[in-house]
């Protein structure tokens, strides 16, 4: 090995650690470790297709919602006199679905097959909408609480100092029971001077 490839991969060995030595690779971009690593693309993962998990939720939450209307049941009853009317009143050339009606119960089964799944995954929905909204509710009452809390405390507290502080009616008592008490000793101290002369 030349020199310079030596000192090239010594450099190389510096910035990457030893095994872009061994390698003799060229440089790599760093590997950041706060973002996550990205999974290499495989047969598997390339071969099906991609698609959004929300938005096939609210696509779910939409049907289920529809199957649960008036308009879904009144069509799905006329839809199933209708087919059920037609293969007993029609010619028998014309007739799909004869008299055991299996295709009717093939397509009303397919049709639950797939609706009890949506309809799950629409209460799945909701139920975790509940607890997010449930948590945010309970992380209020627990704010709205303390707050409550701290206020009776400062109420308690400013109750406790008025207790302290002189009113109007405290203070007149106290003038009174002192002019009271002047005047008596006034008294007392003039009829003593009168005594004494």
């Amino acid at each position: 090995m030349p020199p310079e490839e030596r000192e090239s991969a010594w450099e190389r060995s510096r910035a990457h650690g030893s095994t872009a030595l061994r390698r003799g690779t060229a440089e790599r971009p760093r590997v950041r470790l706060d973002q996550p690593r990205v999974p290499p693309r495989t047969f598997r993962r390339t071969f099906w297709p991609e698609y959004d998990p929300e938005a096939f939720g609210r696509l779910s939450e939409k049907i289920a919602r529809f199957l649960g209307t008036g308009r879904f049941i009144v069509w799905m009853t006329f839809t199933i006199i209708v087919w059920i009317g037609w293969n007993i009143v029609a010619p028998r050339g014309l007739k799909f679905d004869e008299y055991p009606f299996i295709f009717l119960t093939l397509a009303l089964s397919l049709q639950a097959s797939y609706a009890a799944p949506l309809i799950l995954l629409a209460q799945n929905r909701q139920a975790d909408r509940d607890r997010v909204t449930q948590e945010q509710e309970r992380a209020q009452n627990e704010r709205s609480i303390a707050d409550t809390e701290y206020l009776t405390r400062e109420i308690a507290a400013l109750r406790m100092g008025l207790g302290e502080v002189a009113t109007r009616d405290w203070i007149r008592s106290e003038l009174e029971g002192l002019t009271r008490g002047m005047e008596t000793r006034q008294l007392a101290e003039a009829e003593s001077d009168e005594r004494h002369r």
